[in-house]
């Protein structure tokens, strides 16, 4: 008899190993995906921009990024994901979508993105030029700051890109892709790491 578990799995489960990886010495990229998080998008209704808007700051303190931007709350982050659309990432369910429903039901449709995306974590001193190989945005700091966000793709694969606040004097990049092209994403950029040098690992931390 078959046996079946309900638990909830990484997609990068099988692919993720935890360490080193590539050349040798000090890793020039970090790879981490990011585990356990709420992602709801969030979508105007036609001629509801406006409240959603108003909603969105009412909810989080913040005004709703109208532009490629992702704009961090006291807890939570609102990224831009397309025209009159936001992704709203978070953790422990206070911004879940049975929470979201009751602030954002006049104006919005909702999508629950939790177990359908996956967080992906990019730094060190060439994080930058590895990603340079896989995207053909302009990642240099002058037209890509701290908080400047892209729907894009890599590898012919759509992701969400944004840049967090650096971390040790080195810029950070997080993406999201879709949980069935995740493991296929991760082996592309683990070979286009691979000449840096790369520390492996994952976290329950935003």
């Amino acid at each position: 008899m078959a046996e079946f578990s309900w638990e909830v799995r990484s997609p990068l489960e099988r692919a993720l190993v935890a360490g080193p990886y590539g050349v040798r010495g000090d890793a020039g990229v970090s790879l981490t995906e990011i585990r356990k998080f709420d992602l709801v998008q969030v979508m105007a209704r036609r001629g509801k921009a406006a409240d959603m808007a108003g909603a969105a700051r009412a909810r989080f303190g913040v005004s709703a990024p109208d532009r490629p931007k992702a704009v961090s709350a006291a807890d939570a982050m609102l990224i831009w994901s397309g025209p009159d659309q936001i992704l709203a990432l978070s953790k422990g369910g206070k911004h879940a979508m049975d929470a979201l429903g009751q602030a954002f039901v006049a104006s919005t449709s909702l999508s629950d993105q939790s177990h359908a995306r996956v967080l992906i974590s990019v730094s060190g001193a060439k994080a930058r030029a590895m990603l340079a190989k896989l995207t053909s945005i302009d990642l240099h700091p002058a037209t890509f700051p701290i908080g400047a966000a892209a729907a894009t793709s890599m590898d012919h694969t759509s992701v969400t890109l944004w840049r967090g606040d650096d971390r040790d004097g080195q810029a950070v990049f997080n993406l999201l892709v879709f949980a069935t092209f995740a493991e296929s994403l991760w082996h592309t950029m683990l070979d286009s790491a691979a000449e840096y040098g790369v520390n492996i690992g994952h976290s329950d931390e935003l």
